[in-house]
């Protein structure tokens, strides 16, 4: 997952995936079939610990402000680079400007339309609560919190630090929409 992480689908090598993984080519080939099927279960898997730390957080808080206030300040926390993992997002970054193969491709676009999918959903009850008013427009504010994620993501591989990528989660949150 790290070096597909780092490097992305195309640029990481068997060579790279068996020394990281401490095996011969033959047994990463009977192990999971294909290079294309290693990058799947990486995907899986940092969908499930270091994308979970981040997007678990839009569920847990009382009310959707706070949810999404507690993602993009996990996004902040967690997307620079750390001692153990590259800077930015895999989902957000993965795929993009590569000729990857299709199932890739549209593998990486359905997670992150799951990812506006989870926002909406969140946006919608809030409207449903009364915490948003009625005329709120779900699909704007929706995308407009996802860009703002996947920007994170994006300056945190271009080496923004936690410190400058709150302040940018803070100023996302000034244009939550009013009563």
């Amino acid at each position: 997952m790290l070096v597909f992480w780092r490097k992305g689908f195309l640029a990481t090598s068997m060579i790279d995936l068996c020394e990281a993984m401490q095996i011969r080519s033959p047994s990463l080939y009977a192990a999971f079939g294909s290079k294309e099927a290693l990058y799947l279960e990486a995907v899986e898997h940092y969908a499930k610990t270091a994308g979970s730390l981040i997007w678990g957080r839009l569920a847990d808080a009382p009310t959707a402000r706070a949810g999404i206030e507690n993602l993009l300040l996990a996004a902040a926390e967690n997307l620079p680079e750390g001692k153990l993992t590259p800077a930015g997002c895999m989902v957000t970054l993965g795929a993009l400007g590569e000729e990857c193969p299709s199932k890739i491709v549209e593998t990486m676009k359905n997670v992150r339309l799951y990812c506006l999918e989870m926002l909406r959903l969140r946006l919608t009850g809030a409207i449903s609560t009364g915490e948003l008013p009625p005329g709120t427009e779900v699909e704007r504010l929706s995308r407009f919190y996802l860009g703002v994620y996947q920007g994170l993501a994006v300056q945190a591989r271009d080496g923004a630090t936690s410190a400058d990528l709150k302040g940018l989660a803070q100023t996302a949150m000034n244009a939550w929409p009013a009563d």
